[in-house]
């Protein structure tokens, strides 16, 4: 896989050291178990898979050449280009702007920008409506286009899907980036709705066998389905897509659903003619990531800590998954750590700061699951690692315990 020239300081060469030795003795990534980093009074156990994917680096890799390729001239992006504020607030400090927020929100007036400026599309991609906007002006993005090529697939399925006239259903957040963007691109070529979770799957699923009332269709679903969906006619054919950094078990249950609602509607020897089996369109890095934290289940540990940015999704679906088995903590990064008792944390689906107490047990030998999500550099997650082993003075140095490593 292509090696992207990133910033050095989003590396970490401890880290980095402890991938190249998964990395050698794993090459084809068919072993998920946990890293485990014994520092005598704490163990550290790492997701087998964690940190910044292919589109990440890509999109950073692109920005930061940008920056530094046109000095003088106004740089722009949509918004954000990944969900991490260590990334977006280094790039801002170098002079590079963002047009809306990542609800979608204006922060720049569309009338100040034209084409002496450059904007930068971020890995998430965007809408066709904005991209008729940008040529409008003038601007070309072509050589500033940092979406994420699996992405880009999941809009060539939907294509797929749109040619053979069936209906598309995105598991996705409506608000996110990412899945506004496909929506815009799946609905150019047919009609389309997007479901956040398996209970509004299930509320679909009755309104297509009739067994709730057509009505509230737009009801549950207003402003989440294509221009003149007409429910009635337009569940004949459908097939399922996703925002790459849902949870996959949660997409599988999803069209398991679907694919069964369609056999009870129309029969079960009919099934291919109304049901596309599209597996899940999820990217190969969240699909790793998420196998390595249920690799990370098996452990028995004190606590686990889950570092990125909190509008991630990615990183928040890990997070979730590691609910189901320990005390887990959501931080963007190791100021978050206040002191070996309290913690500050995020819920991601409340969007509620928080902050506990006595976090850290009191315990001759502490086990912590330790990993990131897809946007998170390899450096913050290094500096939690340093944060924790503050509060353990006899704990053993990175270079002693690498020593006994491989």
């Amino acid at each position: 896989m292509k090696s992207f020239e990133i910033p050095p300081f989003y590396r970490s060469t401890f880290i980095g050291r402890i991938k190249s030795l998964r990395k050698d003795s794993d090459p084809r990534k068919k072993d998920f178990t946990p890293t485990t980093l014994d520092f005598g009074p704490v163990r550290f156990h790492l997701g087998r898979h964690f940190g910044f994917c292919y589109g990440v680096e890509n999109a950073i890799e692109i920005a930061y050449n940008t920056i530094e390729g046109n000095p003088g001239k106004r740089i722009f992006m949509l918004s954000q280009m990944i969900h991490n504020p260590t990334v977006n607030q280094d790039l801002q400090d170098r002079g590079l702007s963002f047009i809306q927020d990542t609800e979608g929100n204006q922060l720049a007036d569309w009338d100040d920008i034209d084409s002496n400026d450059i904007v930068i599309i971020p890995a998430f991609g965007t809408t066709l409506e904005t991209e008729t906007l940008l040529r409008s002006k003038g601007i070309t993005t072509e050589k500033y286009n940092t979406t994420c090529p699996f992405v880009e697939k999941v809009w060539k399925m939907a294509n797929k899907l749109g040619d053979q006239d069936h209906t598309i259903l995105i598991h996705g957040k409506f608000t996110h980036e990412e899945t506004r963007a496909t929506f815009s691109h799946s609905m150019a070529k047919s009609q389309s709705i997007v479901l956040k979770d398996i209970n509004e799957a299930r509320l679909l699923g009755e309104i297509i066998l009739g067994e709730r009332p057509i009505n509230e269709f737009q009801k549950h679903f207003n402003g989440r389905y294509s221009a003149d969906f007409d429910p009635l006619i337009h569940f004949e054919k459908i097939g399922v897509i996703n925002q790459t950094t849902m949870l996959a078990s949660e997409t599988h249950e999803m069209a398991e659903y679907f694919k069964s609602v369609m056999e009870e509607k129309f029969g079960a020897e009919k099934i291919k003619d109304h049901f596309a089996d599209t597996r899940d369109t999820l990217c190969y890095a969240t699909n790793d990531n998420q196998q390595s934290t249920y690799a990370l289940l098996d452990l028995e540990a004190d606590l686990a800590l889950v570092v990125g940015g909190y509008n991630s999704s990615n990183t928040s679906h890990i997070k979730e998954l590691c609910d189901t088995k320990f005390n887990s903590y959501f931080i963007n990064g190791s100021g978050e750590i206040m002191d070996s008792n309290t913690i500050h944390h995020y819920n991601y689906d409340r969007k509620e700061h928080l902050i506990s107490t006595f976090f850290l047990p009191k315990k001759p030998i502490v086990d912590i699951v330790l990993t990131s999500g897809a946007s998170c550099p390899d450096s913050v997650v290094e500096a939690v690692m340093d944060k924790i082993l503050s509060f353990y003075p006899t704990a053993k140095t990175k270079e002693e315990l690498f020593s006994t490593l491989g």
